[in-house]
């Protein structure tokens, strides 16, 4: 390297310094910005799937929550979870969903059995859950660091590696668990329509 590249070398690191020590918390730069928006977006989508009576907006709402988590991942430089987030819950989940609504015949429309009396309890529950998990992932990951000069988080290498070493049994158990829901989709059907006849 000569003197000319190393003091070029040098002034890039000083102006890369510069731009980490000028920002700051009120002053987010634009990827911070879109994560807040997307992140605003896909809570009041999960917010109205929840809070909808008609079944089929509920799949459909839950599609543009589990979008919105595809976009905060790759956001986040993880593109690999991003789609995979996309090929299995929306393109499965939410088809399969969808696909047991249409087999089981239930209501399309607006429907009184969805709605319940339980709503203040039902957001104790959810509330009282979500700072347990907030809990957990705190205390788990407070001592956690990021090696930045190994390989990038969210890489396809250290997902399949962390998928397939420590978490093969949740992920196979996953598949049982949809293939179980479409099977019984389809024998409740059957059973409708052999009663019909």
């Amino acid at each position: 390297m000569t003197a000319v590249q190393a003091a070029q070398a040098a002034q890039a690191a000083q102006a890369v310094q510069a731009v980490q020590q000028s920002h700051g918390f009120l002053s987010p730069t634009g990827v911070e910005i879109a994560f807040l928006l997307v992140g605003l977006v896909t809570l009041g989508a999960a917010v109205v799937t929840v809070t909808t009576r008609q079944l089929v907006h509920a799949a459909l709402w839950l599609v543009v929550a589990l979008g919105g988590l595809a976009v905060e991942y790759l956001l986040l430089t993880a593109e690999f979870i991003a789609w995979v987030q996309v090929l299995i819950y929306v393109g499965s989940v939410v088809v399969l969903l969808l696909f047991g609504l249409m087999l089981t015949k239930a209501p399309i429309g607006r429907s009184p059995d969805t709605d319940s009396a339980n709503r203040p309890v039902a957001l104790a529950v959810a509330l009282a859950a979500a700072a347990a998990l907030v809990w957990v992932v705190v205390d788990a990951f407070r001592t956690t660091w990021i090696d930045l000069d190994g390989a990038v988080q969210g890489s396809t290498e250290v997902t399949g590696s962390i998928l397939f070493r420590h978490w093969v049994l949740p992920f196979e158990a996953l598949s049982v668990l949809l293939l179980a829901a479409l099977v019984g989709a389809i024998v409740l059907s059957r059973k409708k329509n052999e009663g019909e006849r």
